[in-house]
């Protein structure tokens, strides 16, 4: 068998896989989520959120809704140096994004139901 003929055979058989992959995936949502950040913020979001008392004091104070706050989070960096994962019952997160030009950090307390929000600041240089 000449090789134009291999070739032929491998790209129809790849296609009709593709067309199969593609109608057993339609509509699902699948992710492909195997960085650390990723997984971990991935983590924080199907939670449920909550807030500490600071963190509500300024949200109230800089009038940031709840989707602002969750796309903080969906989009942050999580800074690993800086967060404590090696506790047992619920890990502290630093993540690290910007909203409206300026720096902002979450502290993060995920536990095994809830992610509570403890603090949430503009950085400071």
């Amino acid at each position: 068998m000449k090789f134009v003929q291999r070739l032929g055979y491998y790209l129809g058989g790849f296609a009709i896989g593709l067309v199969i992959l593609m109608f057993f995936l339609n509509g699902k949502d699948a992710s492909c989520d195997y960085s650390p950040n990723a997984r971990t913020v991935k983590n924080i979001s199907s939670k449920t959120i909550a807030y500490s008392q600071e963190t509500i004091d300024f949200v109230n104070k800089q009038q940031l809704d709840s989707t602002t706050i969750i796309n903080l989070i969906k989009y942050g960096s999580v800074d690993f140096a800086k967060s404590n994962t090696k506790l047992d019952s619920c890990k502290v997160y630093h993540i690290d994004n910007s909203y409206k030009d300026q720096e902002m950090i979450l502290i993060v307390k995920n536990c095994d139901s809830i992610a509570t929000i403890t603090q949430i600041d503009y950085r400071r240089n």
